[in-house]
């Protein structure tokens, strides 16, 4: 089946041409759909004349910006493959994924210059393109982006099992791996999150999240313009700014979607409880949501929404649904085209509140990793289910239940001990702000837990006392054996806390 590719975009260029689909939150700039068209139009000819064609790999080094967008659509227009790129990497980093890649043209920002020429000086790249803020002349990317169209030049026909984007995975699991995105699966993934989260022409969408990640691209940006609404793209999450945006009655915010910590990081400004926040979609995901963080925005009158993704399946691969008052864990029922299993060591389905692995299934699906033949069979079961990697369990009324990542979990003593229930105890203390805990070699119990922890502002929580209370709520086993008090964590580029660097610093003062 062949379908016109990126057709909404030129869709809403002819309904509704004087619409804003873009705002770059850093310059003020905003783009419609007419121009938004024109200018996929010209960019998808220009890299057609500079050799890109069907299949052909088109990377991206850049901060958040809305001319990634242009570059995905353009992509689309002709059948090649965006991959965008983590600018937080290093530049030997970046290279190894571009050497695998072997892109035709690599894009950059004016901040990526410097790293785009390292990386093209020893991976070969036909074509070094960069852009800047518009304003400075000359301008190659805008060049590109303005050329005319030659007469009766058209988008072109492409399957929807053809390749998209390749998103490289983030490595915190090993070398990082080229997730194929098909149209199919983006599509998929985008009319899930659509049906999920009530995104309509009327939406406008605020965008924190790395452009270079399935959530910066689908939650909610991608849905949001294929609906016809209003995409507000930030450089970077900022709090002060992003909890004014939430709070503007002029432009309303519509749909939000941030890891745990931006939310805790609004949480600590100064004048957040006197916030005056109005009602928009809040959505969370990323890393297990605390019950504390839950409460807390409730109480202010914005619901947060937990969500479940995966590179591999898109952003949201479960939702929980309006109105449902989520315990900790619950990342509610799959959205529209996932399936959803959860299986034990045995091969079976586990038995409601029974802990075993989350499989995913469906369009949305990626069908395996770039140039990976191995790794992507060992990422399905037999029967064609990706395996995520997440413990998972099954509620009596059908709702999912993310239990932690099964790398993270630790055995003491001989029991299973996942660090989400013993961070989501420390979360509920009055002096903790974020906690992370994993586990550390004991001499008696095999494992034990080591807790790190950054305080809220102004106080200064001790670890006898955070061990205390842990002992006050949980089992014996579960109690970590140390607690840390730290300036902050170790995060990605998403916002999800790396467990490698605190479980080497936990190793490291018990063998010091």
């Amino acid at each position: 089946m062949h379908q016109p590719t990126a057709s909404w975009i030129r869709h809403h260029a002819r309904r509704v041409p004087d619409r804003t689909a873009l705002v770059d939150l850093d310059t003020g700039r905003t783009t419609s759909y007419a121009a938004l068209a024109a200018r996929v139009d010209s960019l998808a000819h220009s890299l057609t004349v500079n050799g890109v064609g069907r299949g052909s790999r088109v990377a991206v080094l850049s901060r958040n910006d809305p001319r990634l967008f242009e570059v995905l659509y353009a992509c689309a227009a002709i059948g090649a493959v965006m991959v965008p790129l983590n600018w937080r990497l290093t530049a030997s980093e970046l290279a190894a994924i571009v050497a695998d890649a072997e892109p035709t043209v690599l894009l950059h920002d004016a901040p990526g210059s410097e790293v785009a020429a390292r990386i093209a000086a020893g991976t070969p790249v036909p074509t070094v393109l960069g852009w800047t803020d518009r304003k400075a002349a000359p301008d190659p990317y805008e060049e590109w982006a303005t050329a005319p169209l030659p007469p009766g030049w058209t988008a072109a026909r492409v399957e929807e099992d053809a390749v998209w984007a390749i998103i490289y995975t983030s490595g915190t699991t090993g070398r990082p791996k080229g997730v194929q995105i098909t149209h199919r699966s983006m599509l998929a993934s985008m009319l899930g999150i659509l049906v999920a989260h009530g995104v309509s022409g009327a939406s406008r969408a605020l965008t924190v999240l790395p452009l270079f990640h399935v959530a910066g691209l689908n939650l909610f940006a991608n849905p949001v313009l294929y609906a016809g609404g209003t995409v507000v793209v930030a450089r970077a999450f900022d709090a002060a700014t992003t909890l004014a945006l939430l709070t503007d009655t002029g432009t309303p915010v519509t749909h939000f979607c941030g890891v745990p910590a931006n939310y805790q990081f609004m949480q600590q400004l100064p004048d957040f409880d006197s916030a005056e926040l109005r009602p928009f979609t809040a959505v969370v995901g990323g890393s297990p949501v605390p019950s504390a963080l839950l409460g807390h925005w409730k109480e202010l009158g914005v619901p947060l929404t937990p969500v479940f993704g995966i590179t591999e399946a898109g952003a949201c691969v479960t939702s929980v649904p309006p109105d449902h008052d989520a315990a900790p864990g619950v990342i509610g029922i799959p959205t529209l085209y996932a399936r959803c299993r959860v299986r034990t060591s045995d091969g079976v389905d586990a038995a409601p509140g029974q802990t075993g692995e989350l499989q995913v299934n469906g369009p949305l699906v990626t069908p395996g990793y770039w140039r990976a033949p191995e790794a992507t069979a060992e990422a399905f079961t037999a029967d064609g289910w990706l395996r995520t990697g997440d413990a998972a369990a099954v509620t009596e009324d059908g709702m999912l239940v993310l239990v932690d990542r099964w790398k993270d979990m630790y055995i003491s003593g001989g029991e299973n001990v996942y660090p989400a229930e013993v961070e989501n105890v420390l979360h509920e203390h009055p002096e903790v702000s974020q906690a992370a805990v994993v586990g550390t070699p004991h001499a008696r119990w095999g494992e034990s837990g080591a807790a790190f922890v950054v305080p809220v502002k102004g106080t200064e929580p001790r670890p006898d006392d955070l061990v205390r209370w842990c002992k006050e709520h949980l089992a014996a086993y579960k109690v970590p054996a140390s607690v840390t008090v730290v300036d902050d964590l170790p995060r990605n580029a998403t916002g999800k806390v790396l467990k490698a660097p605190l479980r080497e610093r936990a190793a490291h003062r018990v063998n010091p």
